[in-house]
């Protein structure tokens, strides 16, 4: 099905939204990317000199001459050096150590994040402990300027199990092994392209973990023991069904190690690798049962609110805290507070305020797969997906001709699910846009037939991720029985997803192999897919300027003219 000419109805409520705010987002962006993209660090004190010049010297225009276009130009750029100056702080990169060899070096490093592993892969041997940490100090004094440098960690674990139990969150270890410097800019589909956009500068292996410093904090504790208490409540009655409990933990939980080699083939090559990643569909999954949850309790207003909003935040914490899970919580704990305040709901206004905050406190982030695809899809749904499927639900109406009033009980039932159908479909339409040049520039795969795996997956995802909260709370609650039945419920749901996708995949076609080159044309094709989107969206879409086709038309030049197939 493709897209109705656009009649732009000035009925439009998703039409009908402003975001001031993209004048300080896509500038300070800008600058970001820029200063990525120098071969060398530009000098920080002079980036905010200049930007403190300019944004001074727009206040006496705005004031005594109210002429707004030079003073807007002057923002502008004020937040585009701003933008430089704060990636080149936040990454604090040490130049001299490019041309260094890996050295053997002794750290005390303090861990942000750990990356599971799962000890059933590997029974014959220990597997390393791998995660993103920061240098707190060093046994060598010629080495202090490495203390407060991010780094990403891949050690062998401590032999004692009780020092093993602290290797978690916040706490610090000590450790010896081989550190490496990672380059300013790396490839983004390799591994220490996922590094670089992560924030990191150093990569430190070959050795093991000697000690603990300093135990993990009883918050980071707490969270552990729960994560543990969650997969064990999530396995109840599943003995039986290993793959499709591994498959619940990494939906549910973020645990994807969990997830053997030929089921991550099987949702990479259908594009629906990101229902694993806790973002989005999760945390709006999880925020809608706690509200039920809280309304069957009859707690009022308030406190009802400040309840979903920590219990939301401890369910984060839980899972990891991963960037894509808190940038998920950010945009919905805003929408939550917009609601409590009777402030005008602006979906696009919210999701440049959270776009802004994350990359103020991680400019890093905006070079991420997770980032560009969460903040990307969104912002595709709200600009093109919206209009789109209200356009279609203008346009095509059953039941046109007969009165709403004379309507029999399956009209409405069929007028309903219609208009769903169509929503969601316009919806997939515009998460598969971005999705077809992430999935390029990331995994170097083109997938084709992700539209249709994702309308059908994405609503049975949404019932997994349901089942495993009401299995966890039941679990809780001490309801063993219960749980096991909402287990059973998911294990069935995810049967039949496998099943759906291995046939998909056998479809000739259904994914390519693919790439960009240079590589920088697919973010440069992204950029300018958003770009057109905006674009159309201040347009309202009008037929004149092309209604709905644009975005497609893009998507269709750089897939035929750009994309190098493998």
């Amino acid at each position: 099905m493709s897209p109705a000419p656009s009649t732009s109805p000035a009925h439009l409520r998703s039409e009908r939204h402003r975001a001031p705010l993209l004048w300080l987002l896509l500038p300070f962006a800008a600058g970001i990317t820029a200063a990525k993209m120098l071969p060398a660090e530009p000098p920080v004190a002079a980036l905010l000199a200049s930007a403190l010049a300019l944004a001074i010297a727009a206040l006496p225009v705005i004031f005594f001459t109210r002429r707004h276009a030079p003073a807007l130009a002057a923002i502008v750029a004020a937040l585009f050096l701003a933008g430089a100056a704060n990636y080149e702080i936040c990454r604090a990169r040490l130049p001299a150590w490019d041309n260094l060899p890996p050295r053997e070096v002794r750290l005390t490093l303090r861990i942000n994040s750990l990356a599971q592993q799962n000890s059933a892969s590997a029974p014959k041997a220990r597997p390393s402990i791998s995660g993103l940490a920061r240098v707190v100090a060093s046994d060598d004094r010629k080495l202090d300027e490495l203390v407060g440098q991010p780094v990403y960690f891949s050690l062998d674990p401590p032999r004692n199990r009780d020092v093993a139990a602290q290797v978690i969150r916040t706490a610090e270890i000590k450790t010896a092994g081989m550190i490496e410097a990672l380059p300013r800019n790396a490839s983004a589909d390799s591994f220490e392209g996922h590094l670089v956009a992560a924030g990191m500068n150093f990569h430190f292996s070959d050795g093991s973990i000697c000690a603990i410093a300093a135990p993990p904090s009883a918050a980071a504790v707490f969270f552990e023991r729960m994560r543990a208490r969650f997969s064990d409540t999530l396995g109840l009655g599943l003995q039986n069904r290993p793959r499709e409990t591994g498959i619940y933990r990494a939906m549910v939980l973020g645990q994807k190690q969990e997830i053997d080699g030929e089921q991550t083939a099987l949702f990479l090559g259908s594009g629906t690798m990101h229902l694993f990643a806790i973002s989005g569909i999760h945390i709006v999954v999880i925020a809608t049962g706690i509200y039920f949850l809280l309304l069957l309790l009859r707690l009022p207003r308030w406190p009802r609110y400040l309840a979903a909003i920590a219990t939301l935040w401890v369910y984060v914490q839980i899972t990891g805290a991963s960037p894509s899970a808190v940038r998920a919580f950010t945009m919905v704990a805003i929408l939550q507070s917009a609601l409590m305040a009777r402030l005008p709901v602006n979906g696009i206004a919210t999701l440049a305020f959270a776009a802004l905050a994350m990359l103020v406190a991680r400019p890093m982030q905006l070079f991420s797969a997770s980032f560009q695809m969460s903040y990307g899809i969104v912002a595709a749904i709200l600009l093109y997906g919206l209009p789109l499927g209200e356009t279609w639900n203008a346009r095509w109406v059953l039941f046109r001709d007969v009165p709403k009033a004379a309507w029999t009980r399956t009209q409405h039932v069929l007028s309903i699910a219609h208009r769903y159908f169509l929503g969601v479909f316009a919806i997939s339409v515009s998460a598969s846009l971005v999705s077809t040049f992430c999935g390029v520039v990331y995994f170097r795969l083109v997938t084709p037939g992700a539209l249709f795996a994702n309308l059908l997956l994405i609503p049975a995802a949404s019932l997994v991720i349901l089942s495993g909260f009401l299995s966890i709370i039941s679990g809780l609650a001490g309801l063993a029985p219960l749980a096991m039945l909402f287990n059973h419920a998911a294990a069935l749901v995810l049967v039949a997803m496998q099943k759906l996708l291995a046939l998909a995949v056998g479809v000739s076609g259904m994914s390519h192999s693919a790439h960009f080159d240079p590589q920088w044309l697919g973010t440069a094709a992204f950029a300018a897919l958003l770009a057109v989107m905006l674009c159309g969206y201040s347009q309202k879409w009008a037929a004149r300027r092309g209604g709905f086709w644009p975005p497609i038309a893009l998507i269709a030049f750089v897939l035929l003219a750009l994309v190098r197939y493998d």
